[in-house]
């Protein structure tokens, strides 16, 4: 079903943000596959408009503090899933600003282990400044959260530069049967998330990827160029796998409740940010791209407009391709209009290099919507007050 876009939406519908903002709760489900903190200023705005946006974050990040609780207790990553709730969570709600700086709060990285220990006891017993400024049942539960964190925690532990949202969305994760769901959904009730957070994947796996310089990377931080040097060859082949010592490609199949997610939405959006292990991991998901072209909904890439270290190589138009790879694989009945409806761009301020080919994207049935979504001051990235009404006018 290759949906069309039919009205120019270069300008956005003023009559629909009206109608957006004045009802949020009946607000456009719109689903976004995100990984990190390129959507994160957008969230932030976007519960303005609708509490029923979805986020789908990949949960293989194997960076920085998160990597340490992976490797501790052989889960999935929750750092980026913590940022999204608290991104999302209504922050007018009294008690909620009290919540977001405690999940915000990471232990010093220069501290002894004892003195970061003699912390994490006065949360645990009510007594740390954060906590004490929380009122119940909150509190409560934090404590006995963290409680629980500390008694599961290995004895060797490296509580250094430990984001405390994280150790209590672990704790639960532990109490839940190894499950992220639960957790998820209870502080999303306490804070009042404006919309549905879920990771893809509810085990411990590993992004690895082939380089057409024949070397394999197994971990999503060593591919981004934000915690090492970047990649100096292109990216081959991306894969999941469970073993990180011999990596091969494991198999790994969209839950149903997700299938359900992505089915429910009015607009589904791969948006900027890390291009292969924020959006083109999730579609690795056996049925992400058939549950994707399955609705009759608008499918939209934004195109990143600065330099993303992972798609060294890359032009915008080789993207496309890979997304197309990836999401039809196994499903050739359908056609490239059905996983991309358009591909969102700011031809005048973006930077894209190797440019754009207008002819590829007729040839693919595929739109090219051309439209400010750069200002003078987000300059060279995208500024989310241009781009959200553009993605509310979509619906």
């Amino acid at each position: 079903m290759n949906l069309r876009i039919k009205r120019d939406l270069t300008f956005p519908n003023n009559i629909d943000l009206a109608h957006f903002k004045k009802n949020p709760e009946l607000g456009p489900i719109i689903l976004f596959f995100s990984g990190g903190t390129a959507l994160r200023a957008l969230s932030r705005e976007l519960i303005h408009y609708t509490y029923n946006s979805t986020h789908i974050i990949t949960a293989f990040d194997s960076g920085g503090s998160s990597a340490k609780l992976r490797e501790a207790f052989h889960m999935p990553a929750v750092g980026d899933i913590r940022a999204r709730l608290m991104d999302l969570a209504d922050q007018s709600l009294q008690g909620n600003r009290e919540i977001y700086a405690l999940f915000a709060y990471r232990f010093p990285k220069q501290a002894h282990d004892t003195e970061l220990r003699q912390e994490l006891g006065k949360m645990v017993n009510g007594k740390h400044s954060l906590i004490a400024r929380i009122t119940d049942p909150m509190r409560k539960i934090i404590c006995t959260h963290l409680y629980w964190f500390k008694e599961k925690m290995p004895a060797d532990f490296d509580l250094r530069g430990a984001n405390i949202g994280n150790l209590i969305l672990t704790a639960g994760y532990l109490e839940n049967r190894r499950q992220l769901d639960p957790v998820i959904s209870i502080f999303s009730k306490l804070v009042r998330v404006r919309g549905t957070v879920r990771p893809i994947a509810n085990r411990y796996l590993h992004l690895a990827a082939e380089l057409e310089n024949g070397s394999v990377i197994v971990g999503q931080h060593l591919l981004t160029g934000k915690e090492t040097k970047p990649i100096s060859s292109r990216i081959k082949r991306l894969f999941i796998t469970d073993d990180p010592e011999k990596p091969r490609p494991y198999v790994l199949t969209l839950r149903k409740k997700m299938t359900d997610l992505i089915r429910k939405a009015d607009l589904i959006c791969y948006p900027m940010g890390s291009f292969f292990t924020s959006i083109l991991a999730q579609l690795l998901v056996k049925g992400v791209g058939e549950a994707i072209t399955a609705t009759s909904v608008p499918k939209i890439y934004i195109a990143n407009t600065g330099r993303d270290p992972e798609c060294f190589g890359y032009t915008v138009m080789e993207q496309v391709d890979a997304l197309l790879q990836y999401g039809l694989r196994g499903n050739q009945a359908s056609a490239p209009g059905d996983l991309i409806s358009a591909v969102l761009i700011d031809r005048r301020n973006g930077c894209y290099p190797g440019g754009i080919d207008d002819d590829y994207f007729a040839r693919q049935g595929i739109k090219l919507i051309d439209s400010p979504i750069i200002s003078t001051t987000s300059k060279p990235f995208i500024d989310e007050n241009m781009l959200l009404p553009l993605l509310l006018s979509l619906c």
